[in-house]
């Protein structure tokens, strides 16, 4: 399994974003700038992570992106969900045709699998990721 690009750009745009937590709030463009993103593809990652709830927008003087909830609280499952919607390796597990089903042996154990799959990137914070990691 891989993530896509685009959410994979969420998490490094939701780690420069944690970064502000408690400061200033920062911009699309000042985001795509300390990133290395492109602006266009941050805009829309900030209107998918806003319209999860893990981006608060405000406009005007004084205005700007800020997490919509500490950092702590946000983890790499929900900032993919954002993006890619529920985490799922196979897609039979949400109703696609599959030539094979009548068949299928594994069917009713991918949710485990994916229950699992989400389990492990529910357990991995913002900040754990925004860390700066030090080297040995």
């Amino acid at each position: 399994m891989r993530l896509s690009n685009l959410a994979d750009y969420a998490v490094v745009a939701m780690c420069a974003a944690s970064r502000h937590c408690g400061g200033a709030k920062t911009s699309a463009a000042e985001l795509a700038a300390e990133t290395g993103l492109p602006v266009p593809t941050v805009q829309k990652l900030v209107s998918k992570l806003s319209a999860a709830g893990l981006l608060r927008s405000s406009r005007g003087a004084g205005g700007g992106l800020q997490l919509a909830r500490p950092a702590a609280a946000i983890t790499v499952a929900d900032i993919v969900e954002a993006v890619e919607g529920p985490i799922a390796l196979t897609a039979c597990v949400e109703g696609a045709d599959c030539s094979v089903e009548h068949e299928c042996q594994v069917k009713p154990h991918w949710p485990v699998v994916n229950e699992a799959l989400r389990g492990a990137l529910a357990a991995i914070p913002l900040t754990q990721l925004a860390r700066e990691r030090e080297i040995a």
